[in-house]
């Protein structure tokens, strides 16, 4: 009796999924989302996860901790910059899994992994332009023409 299954092996070699792990893992932390399949997404989840939860604790250790495992610097200096402080208050769950349906081409199932409130900050985003467009418009029309 096997009591506890190993990580997804997703048909590949060590390094080969090693490297798909650490890859996926730092395009969510950059991109805040990423489409791929269900089990790839189900693989980096808690990965996702134990990053944030190294930000959370902001120091030499955790950074370079997070830098070993992380592909880009950027990604390192998102991750403690804007991810650590926006879960500070969060104990766990800082992702969710949504699946989209089979893909074209093979009929994979597609999810969509992203970060909880990553969506709140892009309508935020939209929001605060739209609104100051209006106030670039109404400053417009609002000043006397020809002077």
């Amino acid at each position: 009796m096997r009591h506890r299954y190993g990580n997804a092996k997703l048909k590949r070699d060590v390094g080969a999924r090693n490297s798909l792990l650490k890859n996926l893992t730092t395009s969510v932390i950059l991109e805040e989302r990423v489409i791929t399949t269900v089990p790839k997404a189900k693989a980096i989840q808690p990965l996702v996860e134990k990053m944030i939860t190294l930000a959370k604790g902001d120091t030499l250790h955790t950074r370079r901790q997070a830098a070993a495992f992380l592909v880009t610097p950027a990604s390192v200096q998102k991750l403690f910059g804007t991810l650590g402080a926006r879960f500070s208050q969060r104990n766990g769950g800082y992702t969710r899994i949504v699946r989209l349906g089979p893909r074209k081409g093979d009929g994979a199932e597609l999810a969509m992994l992203e970060l909880v409130g990553s969506e709140l900050v892009k309508r935020a985003a939209e929001r605060a332009k739209r609104k100051e467009e209006r106030l670039k418009a109404q400053q417009e029309g609002l000043e006397p023409e020809g002077n």
